[in-house]
């Protein structure tokens, strides 16, 4: 695939092709979108779709990667979405179990056709229910993944709501997957409501959009659902052509995949930049999930995505920075309000100190093969990008912060209110001056 970048940045570039399932390098970027532009497209369904889809050499069907003015190595760039809508009306998800004979070491990542022996071949739809993905090559059912319980769910995008289905309505629904799954017109995936399965009806549920994998490339070419530390962990040493050391995965990944249910509209997401043009992607919407994506798997729906870019020069991170929308902080991590501000001095001089901190909510995220490594490798980022000791970011995100489950097995939030002169020196006070309202006091309501 090849596209020439035009010579001068693009105010608006719309995005409306794929991968198959990789990102890294081998994939041309569009643009570049002007710094301060914005990035405009719709978003395949992640998961389940991609993953009954044996062409498919990752977990996800992201977005094309777009290349942003003047963002080089070393810098950072934030997202600052703007829409976050589903187009779906309906979509299936739930807990999975694999087929074994049906991968190589991974089945997100080298499917197999046991009967034929073709890797990752093409494939069709026939029928409905667990047999109706076929090969290609050889006729035979193909599918590495099967559901251990698994539901089908309709969705009220305008009133924000949903419910599970029975097995009849069910049936209904992947007789005719397109009419509700709304793919865009480039998805290659299947729908994962051809196999109707329905464990699970008559279950009501808040509807609450977010992107569940979103960033920047990483420097080498990783199956898009394993760029970080808890899926990418199992690129390690593994037996087929995405196989990783360890201390590769660490370089090139950057944590796109987080499941982390505030990075929804209204949100800023502030991304490392490890390839020339940072190459921003996005996709994997879910239209729920509560902290920690417990069951595998989420409510993956296509969807529309506006975004705004802001290049930040020298910010050097390994991993994303989130401001996160204001009803989305953690209570112990929301700036103070006027009227608090004025007890806390009146506590001060009581005690005798005149002193009081500037402050504002960040959030690092941390990812790992576990929730406890997951937790320090969060902590260990704040502390060497604010400059703070590991000791007492221990301490602000304790009296003044949360940790919180994004995704199991490991991805987690690290929130704490940080000093302003920090945020300053890192080019974002001003990003969380205008997300939350402050002044120069850190007094929310500005």
């Amino acid at each position: 695939m090849s596209h020439e970048q035009p010579a001068a940045p693009q105010e608006v570039v719309s995005v409306n092709s794929y991968t198959r399932g990789v990102i890294g390098p081998r994939e041309a970027m569009l643009g570049p979108v002007r710094d301060g532009g914005r990035i405009v497209t719709g978003t395949p369904p992640g998961c389940w779709g991609p993953m009954i889809t044996p062409i498919f050499q990752g977990g996800h069907e992201v977005t094309q990667p777009v290349a942003v003015e003047g963002a080089e190595i070393g810098d950072a760039v934030a997202l600052k979405i703007l829409r976050c809508e589903v187009t779906s009306l309906a979509t299936s998800s739930g807990v999975m179990e694999f087929v074994e004979g049906r991968y190589i070491g991974d089945p997100f990542v080298a499917k197999l056709c046991s009967a034929c022996g073709t890797p990752s071949p093409s494939s069709h739809v026939t029928g409905t229910g667990d047999e109706a993905i076929r090969c290609d090559v050889c006729g035979a059912e193909v599918n590495a993944f099967r559901f251990s319980h698994g539901y089908v769910i309709v969705l009220d995008r305008e009133n924000r709501v949903s419910l599970t289905v029975d097995a009849q309505a069910a049936q209904r629904i992947a007789r005719a997957p397109s009419q509700l799954a709304r793919l865009p017109e480039l998805s290659e995936q299947h729908s994962i409501l051809s196999l109707a399965r329905a464990d699970m009806s008559g279950v009501a549920a808040h509807m609450q959009p977010f992107l569940g994998n979103i960033g920047t490339m990483p420097s080498q070419d990783i199956p898009d659902s394993h760029n970080a530390g808890d899926f990418g962990a199992f690129l390690v040493d593994a037996p087929h052509a995405f196989g990783l050391s360890r201390e590769a995965l660490e370089a090139h990944k950057t944590d796109g995949h987080m499941d982390t249910n505030s990075v929804r509209e209204g949100a800023i997401v502030i991304c490392p930049v490890k390839v020339p043009g940072a190459g921003v992607y996005m996709g994997d919407m879910h239209a729920q999930q509560g902290n920690g994506e417990v069951a595998g798997h989420a409510t993956d729906v296509a969807g529309e995505v506006e975004l705004q870019v802001e290049v930040i020069k020298g910010l050097a991170i390994d991993g994303p920075i989130l401001f996160q929308r204001p009803d989305d902080l953690p209570p112990m991590a929301r700036p103070m309000t006027a009227a608090q501000r004025a007890h806390v001095r009146a506590l001060g001089a009581r005690y005798g100190q005149a002193t009081i901190e500037a402050n504002a909510p960040i959030t690092f995220i941390g990812s790992a093969p576990t929730l406890n490594e997951a937790t320090k490798v969060g902590l260990e980022r704040a502390a060497r990008v604010t400059g703070l000791p590991y000791d007492e970011i221990l301490n602000r995100a304790t009296i003044a912060g949360s940790i919180e489950i994004s995704r199991l097995p490991g991805v987690v939030r690290v929130t704490f209110l940080c000093p302003m002169s920090i945020l300053e020196r890192l080019g974002i006070a001003h990003l969380a001056r205008a997300q939350y309202g402050l002044d120069e006091d850190g007094v929310a309501g500005a």
